[in-house]
């Protein structure tokens, strides 16, 4: 199943949803009302290779934590991430087995291409 995790309070993430494709086949998952399950996490982390690669740095509460000055390990980002939804970067996308991490404008068009748009 496709699925996208996102913020629904983040304007980013509402843009983004506002342009996919009506019949995008897409599972919605909002992870402020429904946090990421443990099973969940790891499996976009096989598909992204790395928690470090879905852990958002520019989380307010990485700099409130000064997260930026500490050695972090794998480890340390998914308990990060499981532990607070600001942590994962968004939106993330699972589609046909692809994953598409973060906002930029080349993930957004990757994504695009992915869902046949």
């Amino acid at each position: 199943m496709n699925k996208i995790y996102y913020l629904a309070s983040c304007d980013t993430c509402r843009k983004i949803i506002k342009n996919l494709p009506k019949d995008n086949n897409l599972a919605f998952h909002d992870i402020k009302q429904t946090p990421i399950t443990p099973a969940e996490l790891d499996e976009m982390y096989q598909l992204a290779g790395s928690y470090e690669a879905l852990f958002s740095k520019k989380a307010q509460l990485y700099k409130s934590m000064d997260l930026k000055n500490k050695a972090l390990t794998e480890d340390d980002f998914r308990k990060y991430i499981l532990e607070h939804y600001t942590f994962l970067s968004r939106p993330v996308f699972i589609i046909d087995g692809k994953i598409f991490i973060g906002n930029t404008q080349p993930n957004i068009l990757a994504m695009m291409k992915a869902l046949g748009q």
